[in-house]
């Protein structure tokens, strides 16, 4: 039974085609929608016929009515409301397991965190991702240990620039975390800024005395001097 109302509702909302949409919704629909916090849904349209573009593919959902359409890449309803502010939910099923799906609209000039990074605009990316933990300390884009994975992976494909400045993210969002300095200080290091590598490691060392790493870093260079 619930495989022949799965079917009947796919009949019904291919039955209902891709009518074009009204002047007045394509104005208020059209834009980027976050998905997450670094990932976002592009609404667009091509003769008044609704598009959406994510993860860098070209996707024309089924109208359902004047307000919802099916996306089939994501076996998901996409309803979008403009009261109180424009944005899309999904529409409620039992597998989303009670919880409610919500993607806000961005402002036009609006970028999320990563994109601001990847245009080298540094300071409105640290700004961005304190926001991000501002509403949720637990996203997973500002997760230090992925934020501190991905600076050394711009580290080994030389890109030293964005490496450098993701170490300085992730000290913005964590400054009581002894390991964000350390790991930025190793950074230095490698480009033979000794002087603040010493610096860092020593900010380290003043909130966690025991850090066993920057106390070897000391102790490397102290047999140095020796």
């Amino acid at each position: 039974m619930k495989r022949i109302f799965y079917f009947l509702s796919i009949f019904f909302l291919i039955s209902c085609g891709n009518s074009t949409n009204s002047p007045e919704f394509i104005k208020k629909a059209e834009g980027r929608y976050l998905f997450n916090s670094n990932e976002t849904l592009e609404i667009y349209f091509e003769e008044d016929i609704l598009k959406v573009k994510w993860r860098g593919e070209d996707m024309t959902p089924i109208k359902a009515n004047d307000s919802s359409f099916y996306l089939k890449e994501m076996n998901e309803k996409l309803v979008f409301i403009s009261s109180p502010e424009t944005r899309i939910e999904l529409a409620t099923k039992r597998e989303h397991d009670g919880k409610k799906f919500v993607f806000s609209k961005l402002s036009l000039n609006e970028r999320t965190p990563l994109e601001y990074f990847n245009n080298k605009e540094y300071e409105k990316a640290t700004q961005a991702y304190l926001e991000v933990q501002k509403r949720d300390s637990l996203d997973r884009a500002i997760n230090w240990r992925e934020i501190n994975r991905s600076a050394h992976n711009f580290f080994r494909n030389g890109k030293n620039e964005k490496a450098l400045e993701l170490f300085k993210i992730n000290i913005a969002l964590y400054p009581g975390k002894p390991d964000v300095y350390r790991n930025y200080g190793y950074a230095l290091l490698v480009i033979k800024d000794t002087v603040n590598a010493k610096l860092n490691y020593r900010k380290a060392l003043s909130i966690n005395p025991d850090d066993q790493r920057a106390l070897a870093f000391f102790e490397r260079f102290k047999k140095k001097d020796e």
